[in-house]
């Protein structure tokens, strides 16, 4: 379906309902196509199986992360 940015001002609740239904709601402005309502997913985000992640997950010493962290933080000298 499309809308005009004036069709969003004045008929947000019909189109927001339009949504809720399913459909897609191109709205335009000035004839061209500028933004879409589409319903939203709420999608809940799986556990990683790594209690590290991104570019920790294959690093091997921090295997143990109480230990990495603590011989981090060990004095120098």
């Amino acid at each position: 379906m499309e809308a005009t940015a004036k069709d969003l001002r004045f008929h947000a609740k019909e189109l927001i309902e339009t949504v809720k239904r399913g459909e897609e709601v191109v709205i335009t402005f000035r004839g061209k196509p500028c933004a879409k309502l589409i319903p939203f997913e709420n999608k809940k985000r799986k556990a990683s199986k790594y209690p590290l992640f991104g570019i920790w997950k294959d690093h091997e010493q921090s295997s143990n992360v109480d230990e990495y962290v603590r011989s981090l933080r060990r004095g120098r000298f």
